[in-house]
């Protein structure tokens, strides 16, 4: 059997829906996208739902999704944070989402991102990593910026546990008291001890230099620790094994990379890497180009549209999908004969809702023998009258592994 290669590019967040300052067009409509609109032409398309028709996915479910993975095997957000900033993660470990914050003497959340600190987080970290409580044991690691990742290692943990973060405004909320979401005594522990975790926190960030100097200085300390998202760690296969193949993975996001890791790729990643319109579309390419002369599959990953869907600019969302058209002209410049060159989203992130939703997002694959279908135009309306026609994530992935040659056939 034939065994060919992928490069995978993902624009996260592309996908949208027509907007008045876009001549009620979206913006992958109104973007010049002369080179994903060749691949376009040239290959096959068709319109992807990440799991099913109307249901919203995060990045990190949607990227599992286009690792390889089914939706069963979530491990939650935790976990994949962990992973994604270089943490080591076990079986069994519970692992929480976090902020460094700022509360007052009544609890009260003054600030949720502790004035968006980015200096001295090392250091606040490293006074409560390796703390130890009832038998667990507390791994504690910054990651960008304010955020932070929490393992608990230990027996007779759960996940089923509340968040303290009250994720609102800094409208005078304290912060949660953390409660177990069911009634067995592993979540009720749980919640206990990271309740107690917490209180320890507090006490020892209060009486930090790296505070007091903040304090000095008319900053915002970072005096408390809010958590959120948490998960267990599961036995997960990494898909490398399952297909057996070498993976790479290109992203400055640590979601992305800890799916990636998670999935047994190679993450590869840059402090040039931005996750905005600014990022080096050019040392993408020319990773994923060096990558694959060694790796059967590459993701390359480009963020900067599901910001711009967020903020709701979607002018600024067309400038960011042509600067992913310029990534993937680039890719494809270099592309071996023997790959495969796919585009995808992980959801869509449409300006006028500002979040995620369950909109179809549009999927080409370009490359050897091919069944080119008479689609000229990589967008939402026109990949709709595509020759892939309309499969969720599950099955746009496995249409690649078949091409790859890595599906095994059934029956004799």
């Amino acid at each position: 059997m034939l065994q060919r290669k992928v490069i995978l590019a993902i624009a996260d967040g592309v996908g949208d829906r027509p907007h008045p300052l876009l001549n009620h067009e979206t913006p992958l409509e109104f973007a010049k996208t002369p080179h994903l609109d060749k691949l376009a032409l040239m290959g096959i398309s068709g319109m992807m739902d990440l799991i099913g028709s109307g249901i919203p996915v995060g990045t990190d479910m949607g990227h599992m999704i286009l690792f390889g993975y089914q939706p069963h095997h979530y491990p939650g957000r935790g976990p994949i944070e962990a992973l994604g900033i270089g943490m080591e993660v076990q079986e069994g470990d519970v692992v929480l989402r976090c902020n460094f914050a700022t509360v007052d003497d009544n609890g009260i959340v003054v600030d949720r991102r502790a004035g968006r600190i980015r200096q001295g987080t090392d250091e606040i970290a490293d006074a409560i990593d390796g703390l130890e409580l009832q038998g667990i044991k507390v791994y504690f690691k910054p990651a960008t910026e304010h955020r932070a990742v929490l393992i608990l290692r230990g027996a007779g943990l759960s996940e089923n546990i509340s968040d303290s973060d009250p994720k609102a405004p800094n409208d005078g909320s304290p912060y949660q008291e953390i409660r177990p979401l069911d009634d067995s005594e592993e979540s009720r522990r749980t919640a206990s001890i990271l309740n107690k975790l917490l209180s320890e926190f507090h006490a020892i960030l209060s009486d930090h230099p790296v505070n007091a100097k903040r304090i000095e200085q008319g900053e915002l300390p970072a005096n408390f620790i809010l958590t959120r998202g948490a998960g267990k760690m599961a036995r997960l296969e990494p898909v490398t094994d399952e297909l057996n193949i070498k993976g790479s993975c290109i992203a400055g996001e640590s979601t992305v990379l800890g799916v990636a890791r998670l999935a047994g790729f190679k993450a590869i990643t840059d402090s040039r890497f931005t996750g905005n319109i600014d990022t080096n579309i050019e040392l993408k390419a020319k990773l994923a180009i060096e990558e694959i002369t060694h790796s059967d599959m590459v993701l390359v990953h480009f963020k900067a549209p599901d910001l711009k869907g967020h903020d709701n600019e979607p002018l600024e969302k067309a400038k960011a999908i042509e600067q992913f058209d310029k990534m993937v002209g680039l890719i494809a410049q270099g592309l071996p004969e023997n790959t495969y060159l796919a585009l995808a989203a992980d959801h869509s992130t449409p300006c006028e809702v500002r979040e995620h939703t369950g909109d179809p997002v549009p999927v080409v694959i370009y490359g050897p023998s091919v069944r080119r279908d008479r689609n000229w135009r990589y967008n939402e309306i026109d990949c709709a009258y595509g020759g892939l026609g309309h499969l969720t994530g599950n099955e746009f992935v496995r249409t690649l592994h078949g091409l790859m040659g890595r599906v095994k056939k059934l029956g004799n």
